[in-house]
């Protein structure tokens, strides 16, 4: 809905009966044959015809009011920045005052590219202009000798006619960047570029209008030779590369795309009468009640309040096996509902939903730079200056050194070293990889906050896990009541299950579901206090209870020796144990087991075979983790560690050179996740953005770290591919244009093979990096 205006359509007579539209709040004349509708026995009217289209698609909701009541986000602006200085941000598009980039949206629509259209345009118009160019100058190598049959002088006029709108017009683009280069002093590309097409069409003009300022041996044949031709066959191959990279950089945006089709545009909306129909997405509030039919995609995040079905989550987790929903779950927005029929209340909409803070997330991954683009950015600093001295330096050595036309060499060797020079190159080998990589992983549920976590992670060789919830499943049952007294087993769980009441703890879940199902009498807790890392405490029925560690019961004064032999033999079963006292004696214990997720052992495998040492840092006991690690073949358990110790852990770990990854749950691990060179939060989608971690894995278990380490290390492997790429092209081609070569081999590099080179070296850089699109997970 537009911003309510509350204003008069400007020709609305006096005294003319008028209503207000619904949709943009206008007030307009009623008139019979005016744009009105229908809807509940009231005729609503409107200002245009957009505004009844709008009201049409989904009545109930304007009809209502609740429109008006809909919180609006400011209508968000597309943003534009370049790929290779994700700094320059604009809100038009345009290029980058940097390096002279075409700027691109930040997050990726389905609208056509303006200057990709533009581009391409000029392209065709170039390459039309440059075929008889061609022919007009070198025609006499295919037996087309154009030039003797026109004359040398009137050959020379239509060429100035074909290149001069080209020059002119066509590669204008190309001469405002080289010139805004100059402005900001920031030479690039174009600076290169412009100076060297320039330079070939200025000493063209003269040699064709001017001939007499050249002495007598720069005259061939019947006059002074031209460059129209290479200036703009340089001018079109420029274009090619340009609408070729063009095209790449978008499909690196294709991950992005992908995402933001997995929402659907209606979702099907419950009216209070029963009535349902497909209501557009954006009218979706809080609180409205959804229909979710068997093969739809649930439309935003929600709770389940009626049927149950298994729902596909795979797009979102990367994992393949569908998860049961039932009443009180919540379900996640874009996540396929494979067989039952679901009634879900709307919760996150709009930018709340997970999918959106995901498409957000990866949008600022492309933004953000590696630390490898350092080395790029310190080379580009010097490169264009650089280039322009070796330029000067080929121009005098030529014209000096030289063969007669020593001037023509001299001109066609600086222009060649000026063209075939290409910082785009280097400047894109970075970027576009970490672009193309944040994608990829977000298409397999690794989302990558910034460039430097998944640099870093390529070179992690110790990863730190929790055991509950990232080794086990996280829903941890109850297994064993063992009395150590007087007290029944059913009144031990009932005290406990009291307790436990008020701890958010994820075993004491396991407790008070245990008891409900084993008929124990429900009790209540007062004076409830929780001792973190130890257990809790608080009194049932007037009496003093506590349940926790040997610490806490220890603290409390009391003896739990002779109990330990028992807790000791369910521990090593891989169960935790916990002592329950009452008045200050100890009564009993109970057991809770969390089954290992049955993708754990295969993830450790793999993290084993990619040379990872595995460290488990539990705050459980040391019994039960040695189990849990035996079964896994962790290398090192650190256990009953405090969350505030995993911190001290990787602190140690990286005095002594090494290099930490931690996987935690973002939430009492926030400290040991930011202190890591890589913190990775097992997000199960409400955390998403966890702040502490640079990588979130949606799918919540070990799997997802390998996939993470493997996209890292195939990622830097690319970018490494791309800078030697760009590194070894510039370093050959320079000083072949200069001709270095020329007193031994006689070769001389053509100002238009330059540009072909440069236009391809750009697009190999990208096409390499697209190849992280297929890299296998």
């Amino acid at each position: 809905m537009e911003h309510e205006h509350h204003h008069a359509a400007p020709d609305i007579p006096a005294g003319a009966n008028t209503a207000k539209d619904p949709i943009c709040g206008m007030t307009v004349a009623v008139k019979p044959d005016g744009r009105h509708a229908e809807f509940q026995d009231e005729t609503f009217h409107f200002c245009s015809e957009k505004c009844q289209t709008k009201f049409k698609a989904d009545p109930w909701f304007y009809a209502s009011g609740r429109a008006a009541r809909q919180k609006k986000a400011a209508p968000a602006n597309v943003q534009y920045t370049c790929p290779m200085h994700p700094e320059i941000v604009r809100d038009a598009p345009g290029s980058c005052p940097i390096c002279g980039m075409a700027l691109e949206p930040m997050v990726p629509s389905d609208e056509p590219s303006e200057e990709l259209t533009d581009f391409t345009r000029r392209m065709w118009i170039s390459a039309a202009a440059a075929v008889p160019l061609v022919i007009l100058t070198m025609g006499e190598l295919v037996a087309l000798p154009v030039r003797d049959w026109i004359g040398h002088q009137t050959a020379s006029y239509l060429e100035f006619v074909l290149a001069t709108p080209i020059i002119l017009w066509a590669a204008l683009p190309f001469f405002r960047r080289g010139w805004d280069s100059i402005v900001n002093r920031s030479p690039n590309m174009w600076t290169l570029i412009s100076i060297g097409v320039a330079a070939a069409y200025l000493y063209s003009l003269v040699a064709t209008f001017l001939p007499g300022v050249f002495p007598e041996q720069y005259r061939m044949g019947h006059g002074v030779g031209t460059y129209f031709e290479a200036a703009v066959v340089i001018v079109a191959l420029v274009f090619v590369g340009q609408v070729l990279e063009l095209r790449a950089r978008e499909r690196t945006g294709d991950a992005i795309r992908a995402l933001l089709d997995l929402a659907p545009k209606t979702a099907r909306r419950i009216l209070p009468d029963g009535t349902e129909y497909d209501a557009p997405l954006e009218n979706i509030m809080e609180g409205d009640r959804l229909r979710v039919r068997p093969g739809d995609a649930v439309p935003v995040d929600g709770v389940v309040i009626e049927g149950r079905s298994s729902l596909d989550e795979s797009m979102l987790t990367g994992e393949s096996m569908p998860v049961e929903q039932g009443p009180g779950d919540t379900v996640t927005g874009a996540t396929i509902n494979k067989n039952g029929s679901l009634v879900i209340e709307a919760g996150k909409v709009g930018s709340d939903t997970v999918l959106a803070q995901i498409v957000a997330m990866v949008s600022n991954a492309r933004r953000s730079r590696a630390p490898i683009q350092g080395l790029a950015d310190r080379v580009s600093a010097v490169f264009v200056p650089t280039v322009v001295v070796i330029a000067i330096v080929a121009f005098v050595v030529w014209t000096i050194f030289g063969p007669e036309p020593a001037l023509v060499f001299a001109i066609a060797s600086a222009v060649s070293v000026l063209i075939i020079a290409c910082p785009c190159a280097l400047g894109l080998a970075t970027p576009i990889s970490i672009t193309t990589a944040a994608g990829r992983g977000a298409q397999s549920g690794v989302l990558i906050k910034d460039a430097e976590a998944l640099e870093r992670m390529a070179g992690v060789d110790t990863l730190i896990v929790d055991k509950t919830g990232t080794l086990t499943m996280g829903k941890p049952k109850l297994t064993d009541t063992v009395t150590l007294g007087d007290v029944t087993e059913t009144d031990l769980l009932s005290l406990a299950a009291a307790l436990e009441r008020g701890s958010e703890h994820p075993l004491a879940e396991a407790i008070v579901e245990g008891a409900e199902a084993q008929g124990a009498p429900r009790q209540e807790a007062t004076d409830f206090d929780a001792v973190i890392g130890k257990g809790v405490q608080g009194r049932v029925g007037g009496r003093a209870v506590a349940l926790g560690n040997a610490a806490m019961m220890r603290e409390m004064g009391l003896d739990t020796a002779q109990a330990e032999s028992k807790a000791d033999t369910l521990r090593a079963e891989g169960k935790t144990a916990m002592f329950v006292a009452l008045d200050g004696v100890l009564v009993g214990i109970v057991a809770v087991a969390d089954p290992i997720k049955e993708s754990t052992a295969q993830a450790i495998r793999e993290l084993h075979a990619q040379g990872l040492r595995v460290i488990m840092a539990t705050g459980d006991n040391e019994r039960t983790a040695q189990a849990v690690a035996g079964k896994l073949g962790i290398d090192e358990v650190r256990a009953g560690i405090l969350p505030e110790a995993k911190k001290d852990l990787i602190d140690q770990l990286r005095r002594d050179g090494h290099k930490i990854a931690m996987a935690g749950d973002g939430v009492n691990d926030a400290p040991a996740l930011a202190a890591a060179d890589v913190g990775i939060a097992m997000g199960t989608g409400a955390d998403v953005a966890v702040e502490s971690a640079g990588i979130t894995l949606l799918g919540g278990d070990l799997m997802g770290i390998v996939r993470a380490r493997k996209l890292a290390r195939a990622t830097l492997r690319n970018i490494k591919q791309n800078l030697f790429f760009a590194f070894a092209y510039n370093a050959l081609g320079v000083p072949i244009a200069a001709g270095l070569l020329y007193p031994v081999t006689g070769l001389l590099l053509s100002p238009m093979i330059a540009a072909a080179a440069m236009s391809l070296s750009s697009v190999s850089v990208i096409t390499n990096a697209l190849r992280l699109r297929r890299v296998d997970l």
